[in-house]
Protein backbone atom coordinates (compact mmCIF):
# COMPACT_ATOMS: atom_id res chain seq x y z
CA UNK A 1 0.00 0.00 0.00
CA UNK A 2 1.39 3.41 -0.92
CA UNK A 3 0.72 6.36 1.36
CA UNK A 4 1.60 9.96 0.58
CA UNK A 5 0.99 12.65 3.21
CA UNK A 6 1.57 16.37 2.64
CA UNK A 7 0.45 19.03 5.11
CA UNK A 8 -1.09 22.34 4.07
CA UNK A 9 -0.93 21.75 0.32
CA UNK A 10 -3.06 20.07 -2.30
CA UNK A 11 -1.49 16.92 -3.69
CA UNK A 12 -2.03 15.29 -7.07
CA UNK A 13 -0.63 11.79 -7.24
CA UNK A 14 -0.26 9.69 -10.35
CA UNK A 15 1.93 6.75 -11.23
CA UNK A 16 5.06 7.56 -13.26
CA UNK A 17 7.31 4.63 -14.05
CA UNK A 18 8.38 2.83 -10.90
CA UNK A 19 7.48 5.69 -8.54
CA UNK A 20 4.78 8.27 -8.41
CA UNK A 21 4.65 11.98 -8.97
CA UNK A 22 3.39 14.36 -6.32
CA UNK A 23 2.59 17.88 -7.46
CA UNK A 24 1.98 20.74 -5.05
CA UNK A 25 -0.25 23.56 -6.27
CA UNK A 26 -0.58 26.87 -4.45
CA UNK A 27 -3.55 27.83 -6.60
CA UNK A 28 -6.03 25.23 -5.37
CA UNK A 29 -6.63 22.61 -8.07
CA UNK A 30 -3.80 20.17 -8.72
CA UNK A 31 -2.27 20.11 -12.19
CA UNK A 32 0.02 17.33 -13.36
CA UNK A 33 3.50 18.76 -13.43
CA UNK A 34 2.19 22.31 -13.06
CA UNK A 35 1.89 24.85 -10.32
CA UNK A 36 4.77 25.52 -7.96
CA UNK A 37 7.62 23.24 -7.08
CA UNK A 38 7.14 19.61 -8.06
CA UNK A 39 9.37 16.67 -7.29
CA UNK A 40 9.17 12.91 -7.79
CA UNK A 41 8.33 11.22 -4.52
CA UNK A 42 8.08 7.53 -3.68
CA UNK A 43 6.89 7.24 -0.10
CA UNK A 44 5.99 3.81 1.17
CA UNK A 45 4.72 2.31 4.43
CA UNK A 46 7.70 0.64 6.18
CA UNK A 47 7.59 -3.15 6.24
CA UNK A 48 8.96 -4.27 9.61
CA UNK A 49 9.43 -7.80 8.30
CA UNK A 50 12.15 -6.68 5.89
CA UNK A 51 15.85 -7.18 6.47
CA UNK A 52 17.80 -4.36 8.18
CA UNK A 53 19.40 -3.42 4.86
CA UNK A 54 16.02 -2.88 3.23
CA UNK A 55 14.83 -0.87 6.22
CA UNK A 56 17.87 1.37 5.98
CA UNK A 57 17.24 1.86 2.27
CA UNK A 58 13.65 2.86 2.97
CA UNK A 59 14.78 5.26 5.66
CA UNK A 60 17.29 6.82 3.26
CA UNK A 61 14.58 7.14 0.61
CA UNK A 62 12.27 8.89 3.07
CA UNK A 63 15.07 11.26 4.05
CA UNK A 64 15.69 12.03 0.38
CA UNK A 65 11.98 12.72 -0.13
CA UNK A 66 11.94 15.06 2.84
CA UNK A 67 14.97 16.94 1.52
CA UNK A 68 13.34 17.23 -1.91
CA UNK A 69 10.11 18.54 -0.41
CA UNK A 70 12.07 21.07 1.61
CA UNK A 71 13.93 22.21 -1.52
CA UNK A 72 10.59 22.58 -3.27
CA UNK A 73 9.25 24.79 -0.50
CA UNK A 74 12.39 26.93 -0.62
CA UNK A 75 12.00 27.27 -4.38
CA UNK A 76 8.35 28.28 -4.02
CA UNK A 77 9.29 31.00 -1.54
CA UNK A 78 12.16 32.25 -3.68
CA UNK A 79 10.06 32.41 -6.85
CA UNK A 80 7.14 34.07 -5.07
CA UNK A 81 9.47 36.99 -4.43
CA UNK A 82 10.34 37.48 -8.10
CA UNK A 83 8.63 40.54 -9.54
CA UNK A 84 7.39 40.23 -13.11
CA UNK A 85 6.54 43.16 -15.36
CA UNK A 86 3.26 43.34 -17.25
CA UNK A 87 2.14 40.07 -18.75
CA UNK A 88 5.52 38.33 -18.60
CA UNK A 89 5.67 34.81 -17.20
CA UNK A 90 8.39 32.31 -16.38
CA UNK A 91 9.11 28.72 -15.44
CA UNK A 92 12.20 27.11 -13.91
CA UNK A 93 13.51 23.62 -13.19
CA UNK A 94 16.76 22.65 -11.49
CA UNK A 95 18.47 19.46 -10.31
CA UNK A 96 22.02 18.53 -9.29
CA UNK A 97 23.84 16.62 -12.02
CA UNK A 98 24.55 13.78 -9.59
CA UNK A 99 20.89 13.47 -8.52
CA UNK A 100 18.83 11.06 -10.62
CA UNK A 101 15.53 12.13 -9.08
CA UNK A 102 13.02 14.43 -10.72
CA UNK A 103 13.98 18.10 -10.90
CA UNK A 104 12.61 20.63 -8.47
CA UNK A 105 10.42 22.88 -10.59
CA UNK A 106 8.29 25.99 -10.39
CA UNK A 107 5.53 25.94 -13.02
CA UNK A 108 7.62 23.20 -14.59
CA UNK A 109 4.88 21.96 -16.94
CA UNK A 110 4.05 25.38 -18.40
CA UNK A 111 4.60 25.42 -22.17
CA UNK A 112 6.84 27.95 -23.94
CA UNK A 113 8.36 28.22 -27.39
CA UNK A 114 12.03 27.33 -27.38
CA UNK A 115 13.59 29.97 -29.63
CA UNK A 116 17.25 28.96 -29.96
CA UNK A 117 17.50 26.63 -26.96
CA UNK A 118 16.12 24.02 -29.38
CA UNK A 119 19.57 24.00 -30.95
CA UNK A 120 20.68 21.68 -28.15
CA UNK A 121 17.92 19.29 -29.25
CA UNK A 122 19.14 19.50 -32.83
CA UNK A 123 22.72 18.78 -31.76
CA UNK A 124 21.70 15.85 -29.57
CA UNK A 125 19.51 14.40 -32.33
CA UNK A 126 22.34 14.78 -34.85
CA UNK A 127 24.78 12.98 -32.56
CA UNK A 128 22.27 10.23 -31.84
CA UNK A 129 21.62 9.69 -35.54
CA UNK A 130 25.33 9.42 -36.27
CA UNK A 131 25.74 6.90 -33.44
CA UNK A 132 22.89 4.81 -34.82
CA UNK A 133 24.78 4.61 -38.11
CA UNK A 134 28.02 3.70 -36.36
CA UNK A 135 29.88 6.84 -37.40
CA UNK A 136 31.16 10.16 -36.10
CA UNK A 137 29.97 13.53 -37.36
CA UNK A 138 31.47 14.60 -40.66
CA UNK A 139 33.70 17.65 -40.83
CA UNK A 140 30.89 19.64 -42.39
CA UNK A 141 28.43 18.57 -39.69
CA UNK A 142 30.89 19.61 -37.01
CA UNK A 143 31.31 23.03 -38.62
CA UNK A 144 27.56 23.56 -38.62
CA UNK A 145 27.22 22.26 -35.05
CA UNK A 146 29.93 24.58 -33.75
CA UNK A 147 28.33 27.59 -35.46
CA UNK A 148 24.87 26.59 -34.26
CA UNK A 149 25.79 26.30 -30.59
CA UNK A 150 28.73 28.67 -30.23
CA UNK A 151 27.31 31.52 -32.33
CA UNK A 152 23.61 30.58 -32.47
CA UNK A 153 23.85 30.54 -36.26
CA UNK A 154 20.40 30.04 -37.75
CA UNK A 155 21.48 28.97 -41.24
CA UNK A 156 23.58 26.15 -39.77
CA UNK A 157 20.65 25.12 -37.61
CA UNK A 158 18.34 24.91 -40.62
CA UNK A 159 20.89 22.78 -42.48
CA UNK A 160 21.17 20.31 -39.59
CA UNK A 161 17.41 20.38 -38.94
CA UNK A 162 16.79 19.26 -42.49
CA UNK A 163 19.54 16.64 -42.27
CA UNK A 164 17.92 14.95 -39.27
CA UNK A 165 14.52 14.88 -40.96
CA UNK A 166 12.92 18.06 -39.66
CA UNK A 167 10.18 17.95 -37.05
CA UNK A 168 9.58 14.17 -37.20
CA UNK A 169 13.28 13.48 -36.78
CA UNK A 170 13.55 15.81 -33.79
CA UNK A 171 10.44 14.42 -32.13
CA UNK A 172 11.71 10.85 -32.54
CA UNK A 173 15.09 11.68 -30.99
CA UNK A 174 13.53 13.62 -28.12
CA UNK A 175 11.26 10.69 -27.33
CA UNK A 176 14.35 8.53 -26.90
CA UNK A 177 15.81 11.14 -24.56
CA UNK A 178 12.69 10.93 -22.39
CA UNK A 179 11.06 14.23 -23.32
CA UNK A 180 7.28 14.05 -23.02
CA UNK A 181 6.10 17.65 -23.31
CA UNK A 182 8.09 18.90 -26.30
CA UNK A 183 6.72 19.20 -29.84
CA UNK A 184 8.92 20.24 -32.75
CA UNK A 185 7.98 23.32 -34.74
CA UNK A 186 6.38 22.59 -38.10
CA UNK A 187 6.97 24.05 -41.53
CA UNK A 188 10.68 24.41 -40.86
CA UNK A 189 10.02 26.81 -37.97
CA UNK A 190 12.32 25.06 -35.51
CA UNK A 191 12.38 28.11 -33.20
CA UNK A 192 8.67 27.63 -32.51
CA UNK A 193 9.21 24.19 -31.00
CA UNK A 194 7.12 24.01 -27.82
CA UNK A 195 8.60 22.71 -24.58
CA UNK A 196 8.61 22.79 -20.78
CA UNK A 197 11.31 23.49 -18.22
CA UNK A 198 11.09 19.90 -16.97
CA UNK A 199 11.71 18.60 -20.50
CA UNK A 200 14.70 20.91 -20.82
CA UNK A 201 16.21 19.16 -17.80
CA UNK A 202 15.58 15.77 -19.42
CA UNK A 203 17.53 16.88 -22.48
CA UNK A 204 20.34 18.39 -20.39
CA UNK A 205 20.62 15.08 -18.56
CA UNK A 206 21.17 13.34 -21.88
CA UNK A 207 24.19 15.60 -22.37
CA UNK A 208 25.59 16.06 -18.85
CA UNK A 209 24.54 12.98 -16.86
CA UNK A 210 25.39 9.52 -18.12
CA UNK A 211 22.71 7.65 -16.18
CA UNK A 212 22.35 3.89 -16.16
CA UNK A 213 21.83 3.43 -19.90
CA UNK A 214 22.54 6.69 -21.76
CA UNK A 215 21.36 7.24 -25.32
CA UNK A 216 24.40 9.37 -26.13
CA UNK A 217 27.81 7.79 -25.65
CA UNK A 218 30.64 9.46 -23.77
CA UNK A 219 32.23 10.91 -26.88
CA UNK A 220 28.97 12.50 -28.02
CA UNK A 221 28.20 13.91 -24.58
CA UNK A 222 31.70 15.32 -24.27
CA UNK A 223 31.45 17.01 -27.65
CA UNK A 224 28.09 18.60 -26.82
CA UNK A 225 29.37 19.84 -23.46
CA UNK A 226 32.45 21.29 -25.13
CA UNK A 227 30.34 23.28 -27.58
CA UNK A 228 28.02 24.55 -24.85
CA UNK A 229 31.00 25.66 -22.76
CA UNK A 230 32.34 27.68 -25.70
CA UNK A 231 29.45 30.05 -26.40
CA UNK A 232 30.74 33.41 -27.59
CA UNK A 233 30.82 36.46 -25.33
CA UNK A 234 27.56 38.34 -25.49
CA UNK A 235 25.56 35.11 -25.66
CA UNK A 236 26.71 33.74 -22.30
CA UNK A 237 24.14 35.46 -20.11
CA UNK A 238 21.28 33.69 -18.35
CA UNK A 239 21.78 30.62 -16.19
CA UNK A 240 25.48 31.46 -15.92
CA UNK A 241 24.45 34.12 -13.39
CA UNK A 242 23.68 31.32 -10.92
CA UNK A 243 27.22 29.90 -10.98
CA UNK A 244 29.92 30.85 -8.48
CA UNK A 245 32.56 31.41 -11.15
CA UNK A 246 34.81 28.56 -10.06
CA UNK A 247 33.90 26.59 -13.18
CA UNK A 248 32.60 28.10 -16.42
CA UNK A 249 28.97 27.49 -17.26
CA UNK A 250 27.99 25.38 -20.25
CA UNK A 251 24.80 26.73 -21.75
CA UNK A 252 22.61 27.62 -24.69
CA UNK A 253 20.26 30.58 -24.70
CA UNK A 254 17.30 31.54 -26.84
CA UNK A 255 15.81 34.94 -27.63
CA UNK A 256 13.01 35.77 -30.02
CA UNK A 257 10.69 38.76 -30.54
CA UNK A 258 7.27 37.41 -31.47
CA UNK A 259 6.03 38.79 -34.76
CA UNK A 260 2.42 39.07 -33.63
CA UNK A 261 3.03 41.01 -30.41
CA UNK A 262 6.61 42.27 -30.51
CA UNK A 263 7.09 40.78 -27.04
CA UNK A 264 10.23 38.79 -26.31
CA UNK A 265 10.80 35.13 -25.54
CA UNK A 266 13.94 34.79 -23.39
CA UNK A 267 15.17 31.31 -22.41
CA UNK A 268 18.35 29.95 -20.89
CA UNK A 269 19.41 26.35 -20.22
CA UNK A 270 22.63 24.74 -19.12
CA UNK A 271 24.92 23.49 -16.38
CA UNK A 272 26.41 25.67 -13.63
CA UNK A 273 28.67 24.98 -10.66
CA UNK A 274 28.02 26.16 -7.09
CA UNK A 275 30.22 25.22 -4.13
CA UNK A 276 31.81 22.40 -6.10
CA UNK A 277 28.51 20.82 -7.15
CA UNK A 278 27.07 21.02 -10.66
CA UNK A 279 23.42 21.82 -11.35
CA UNK A 280 21.30 21.47 -14.47
CA UNK A 281 19.12 24.54 -14.82
CA UNK A 282 16.41 25.63 -17.26
CA UNK A 283 14.57 28.95 -17.21
CA UNK A 284 11.88 29.68 -19.81
CA UNK A 285 10.06 32.99 -20.11
CA UNK A 286 8.03 35.16 -22.45
CA UNK A 287 5.97 38.34 -22.66
CA UNK A 288 8.88 40.75 -22.15
CA UNK A 289 8.82 44.25 -23.61
CA UNK A 290 12.56 44.11 -24.31
CA UNK A 291 15.38 41.60 -24.51
CA UNK A 292 17.15 43.32 -21.63
CA UNK A 293 14.08 43.03 -19.42
CA UNK A 294 13.85 39.32 -20.16
CA UNK A 295 17.53 38.63 -19.49
CA UNK A 296 17.31 40.48 -16.18
CA UNK A 297 14.38 38.30 -15.11
CA UNK A 298 15.98 35.06 -16.27
CA UNK A 299 19.18 35.79 -14.37
CA UNK A 300 17.27 36.72 -11.21
CA UNK A 301 15.26 33.50 -11.43
CA UNK A 302 18.43 31.48 -12.10
CA UNK A 303 20.18 32.77 -9.00
CA UNK A 304 17.13 32.30 -6.81
CA UNK A 305 16.39 28.78 -8.04
CA UNK A 306 19.88 27.36 -7.63
CA UNK A 307 20.28 29.12 -4.30
CA UNK A 308 17.03 27.58 -3.07
CA UNK A 309 17.89 24.05 -4.15
CA UNK A 310 21.46 24.34 -2.88
CA UNK A 311 20.17 25.64 0.44
CA UNK A 312 22.20 28.84 0.24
Amino acid sequence: MVVAVFVGVLVLVGWAGSGFVAVRDEGGAGRAGGGPAARTAGAGTPDVSRAPGAARAEEAARAEEAAAAQAGRRLDRAMAGVRVSGGARFSVAVVPVDDDGAPVAYRGASVFVTASVVKVDVLAALLLGAQDKGRRLTGREREHAAAMIGHSDNASTTTLWEALGGAPGLDAANARFGLTGTTAGTGGLWGLTRTTAVDRIALLRAVFAAGADPELNGESRGYARELMAGVVAGQDWGVSAAGDGEQPAALKNGWLPRGTTGLWVINSTGCVSVDGRRYLLAVLSDGHTSMHEGITLVERVSRGAVGAVAGR
